[in-house]
């Protein structure tokens, strides 16, 4: 009879750590150890100590007052970006980080790790077998239902061997520790080490919020395990210097966040799949200097949905032929078709392969699990049904758990057993029967105090450079905030944590670290994807939307304050209501609205397309698809909500305008500062520029249709913040020349209109061309024939007809940008809404 190994679940293709229900998983069974029972009963010596000295610590930040650490970190977590969904989450959600790590002893870990290398080892060969000669099969060892009933086994890929001789290059595992403090594995997952990028910003969080606090308990570094797997994926590439990628699903995925911040971290290009192409069996990423080879790709996405040429034609995110690609040289981490070893019944094989492949038992245990395909393993599940749990082994439907989810065998009713108990007569291999599991418990920060809470692991392990497997010094912990832990998905209630391996003496900093001249001197900027370009583009365009549109508003309410100075003043008042009204701000029969109105709507209105909330929505939602690229203080600055005020206040949203203005101030400041002054900063920049030029047009046009006031020119000022120049230039009252002049013309005036095309001229410029032939490519010649003829006006000849004229221009550009640097064929995704009018 064969017992062994939990298996894992998936929600979809790579949610196995997110999802609000806990019927959907085999490990939805947990039994929380005894709470009453000693938390340190299980501990090594060498974790207990280094627990007692980091309490003590964290007491002593915050003066015996705990509850108040937990608000320090989660403003650490929300700095960081740090965000995950549950199933069907429309926005992202917090990520729930507990301030008290779980320790584990050096040598308690490296017995861990031996364990998991070799079962790393296993899963290879196991997957190598599989795809290659099936001897496992044809000896027997290995049940041939349990490889072709798994959805995860990809058929067409039998006999296609990986690139660089590798069909796993990262590996994670889920672990957990009984009360009496033995070690075993619940879940293997080789399709998607979700949580990787978790226990890599967990560690982050903690260590800010803390202080040194980890350094001076003994804690392991991480960061050799990140460089070990990149190395070890280019060194399976035929190339010397490659180009490795990180493949996502896009921003609605549950752990989109997580793929950003490890794409940052480990140097890869974020791409999705319309940012690729095949051409000749190779890989090239689509960028704003044409085609540019790929060597390697991580995937996050599964194999059904990764190429459509090849598995599902439906698929809308795959790489038409990749796998033509991956024929001829494409490194795949991992390969498609691994996951079929995470079938929940492949676990109760793995103690027989050991012995067989490796020649040795297992030194992790599985969880004990049945597969009834077998006569004698369904008779024990049968028998023995109260005191396990019965799953479908292949996670699909099947007759008696009509959902494909696990159920508890004691909480069956008399009819659900006998209809159970047909559908395993019928189909006895799609189903599996498992032990409960007990776990132990850990002391963690709840409300301000130490409370034990059942917690399981995710260790995670890599190839380095060498092909060797090596492990990540700590990892990825869940605990559940009740006390009772209920699924290995990440939902309502649960939280996370660090997990920390800790030396009885501080570890020293590797000898590879303090070696500088290890790595050759670059100042290459790395590629930029038409589509991260198209991103970059227009969130700088909606920023300054947003903006120009506050600085509108902010003028509409002072020019009420001057009301009462006569007619000329309430003119002043409805021409800046009308530009909001053609601006989409408010809407168009708002003619007989009061100006308290018009600014709340202009502000407030997420229904509103037009108005500053919505604007701001639509840059930040750009933004999160630009996580790999924003630096912390960026992505913080945009992140940041709409100030409060009263709505209809005019006191109040002439505060709110003034802090939304300081916002766009800083978040420019932090572009310019903190952007390297390559093609990502020019595309945010070009996008900016551009809008800005649009919506000085349209306010020249609005505030001076063919006469003014001087108080129409003087709110014309306040729009781009002239007031104080043209008194030093003028010493007297607007006038229309000088005015239009310094708006549009003066080519030193930082928000006129010359000076957005001169940089946009210079931008163009600067950007690498498609061919070497010396010619201006078509944006660059409009931006220069724009300005040279913005050049040669006279402000006191400009008319309508050529302020429409400008605006065409403008116009024109924009799609000339567009044309020439963003995607254009089929898989295009849908463009933003034009905002020049």
């Amino acid at each position: 009879m064969t017992a062994s190994g939990l298996a894992p679940s998936g929600v979809t293709a790579n949610a196995d750590l997110f999802g609000p229900d806990p019927g959907s998983n085999p490990l939805a069974y947990y039994a929380p150890a005894d709470p009453a029972a000693d938390i340190f009963s299980s501990a090594s010596p060498v974790a207990s100590v280094a627990w007692h000295a980091y309490a003590g610590g964290m007491a002593g930040q915050c003066h015996c007052d705990l509850a108040k650490l937990q608000g320090y970190l989660d403003g650490h977590v929300d700095d960081l970006g740090l965000a995950f969904r549950l199933t069907g989450d429309e926005h992202e959600r917090p990520w729930p980080l507990n301030p008290m790590p779980i320790f584990i002893g050096a040598a308690e870990w490296e017995q861990i790790s031996q364990g998991l290398v070799q079962r790393a080892e296993l899963l290879e060969r196991v997957i190598a077998d599989i795809y290659g000669p099936q001897q496992l099969v044809r000896e027997g060892q290995l049940p041939a239902a349990v490889v072709s009933g798994s959805s995860n086994f990809a058929r067409r890929l039998v006999g296609t061997p990986p690139a660089g001789g590798h069909y796993l290059h990262v590996y994670a595992v889920d672990l957990a520790r009984g009360p009496t403090g033995e070690w075993r594995v619940l879940a293997d997952r080789v399709r998607f080490p979700v949580g990787m990028g978790y226990a890599l910003e967990n560690r982050l969080a903690i260590g800010r919020a803390t202080g040194g606090l980890l350094a001076s308990v003994g804690v392991r570094h991480q960061g050799e395990f990140f460089d070990a797997f990149r190395q070890g994926v280019a060194s399976d590439c035929q190339r010397a210097d490659p180009r490795i990628a990180l493949l996502t699903p896009g921003r609605f995925n549950q752990s989109y966040p997580e793929q950003a911040h490890l794409a940052r971290h480990l140097g890869f290009s974020l791409v999705e799949g319309r940012d690729l192409t095949v051409r000749e069996d190779k890989l090239y990423m689509r960028t704003i200097a044409g085609l540019k080879r790929i060597d390697a790709l991580w995937r996050w996405i599964g194999t059904r949905d990764i190429d459509p040429m090849s598995f599902d034609a439906r698929s809308q995110i795959g790489v038409p032929n990749l796998m033509a690609a991956a024929a001829g040289g494409l490194v795949l981490a991992n390969w498609p078709g691994a996951g079929v070893v995470e079938s929940r019944a492949m676990p109760a094989f793995l103690p027989r392969l050991a012995k067989s492949l490796l020649g040795e038992p297992l030194r992790l245990p599985n969880a004990a699990t049945w597969w009834c395909g077998g006569a004698q393993e369904r008779a024990h599940v049968l028998e023995n049904l109260d005191q396990l749990v019965v799953s479908s082994a292949f996670r699909r439907p099947v007759i008696g758990l009509a959902d494909g989810h696990t159920r508890a065998g004691a909480s069956l009713s008399a009819a659900e057993r006998a209809e159970l108990e047909r559908g395993m007569a019928q189909r006895p291999m799609d189903y599996c029967g498992q032990e409960i599991v007990s776990l132990s418990t850990t002391p963690l920060l709840v409300d301000g105090r130490f409370e034990p809470r059942s917690f399981t692991l995710r260790a995670f392990l890599a190839r380095n450079a060498d092909g060797e497997w090596v492990a990540l010094q700590g990892g990825f912990a869940r605990a559940s905030q009740t006390g009772d832990l209920r699924t290995s998905l990440m939902g309502m209630g649960d939280i996370s944590t660090d997990l920390c391996v800790v030396d009885p003496v501080a570890p020293k900093v590797p000898e590879e670290v303090l070696q500088p001249d290890k790595l050759e001197v670059r100042r290459e900027q790395g590629l930029l994807s038409s589509q991260a370009a198209d991103n970059l583009f227009w969130m700088g365009r909606y920023g300054e939307r947003a903006h120009q549109t506050v600085r509108i508003i902010r003028v509409l309410i002072e020019q009420l304050a001057m009301a009462g100075n006569g007619a000329a003043a309430s003119t002043t008042l409805t021409r800046l209501a009308n530009l909001l009204r053609s601006l989409g701000a408010v809407p168009a029969d708002s003619t007989d609205w009061s100006t308290a109105r018009l600014s709340a709507e202009a502000l407030g209105n997420a229904a509103r397309g037009g108005s500053v909330r919505a604007l701001a929505e639509r840059e930040r939602g750009i933004a999160q698809l630009l996580r790999d690229r924003l630096t912390r203080d960026s992505w913080r600055a945009i992140q940041r909500t709409m100030p409060s005020y009263v709505p209809g206040d005019i006191e109040s949203m002439a505060i709110a305008c003034d802090r939304l203005v300081e916002r766009h101030a800083a978040l420019s400041g932090l572009f310019a500062d903190g952007m390297s002054r390559g093609p990502a900063w020019r595309f945010l920049d070009m996008g900016m520029r551009l809008e800005r030029g649009s919506m000085i047009l349209q306010a020249v046009q609005a505030l001076v249709p063919g006469s003014a006031s001087a108080n129409d020119l003087s709110a014309l000022l306040d729009l781009v913040d002239g007031q104080s120049l043209y008194r030093s230039r003028y010493l007297t009252m607007p006038f229309i020349a000088p005015v239009f002049d310094m708006v549009l013309l003066d080519p030193v005036q930082p928000r006129g209109l010359a000076f957005q095309l001169s940089r946009l001229a210079e931008h163009l410029a600067a950007i690498p061309p498609l061919h070497e032939d010396g010619m201006p490519e078509p944006p660059l010649r409009l931006a220069r024939r724009a300005l040279v003829r913005l050049e040669g006006l006279d402000a006191r000849q400009l008319d309508s007809a050529t302020l429409d004229s400008l605006r065409d221009d403008l116009g024109a550009l924009s799609e000339a940008i567009s044309k020439r640097f963003f995607l254009q064929d089929e898989q295009a995704p849908a463009k933003q809404t034009r905002l020049l009018a």
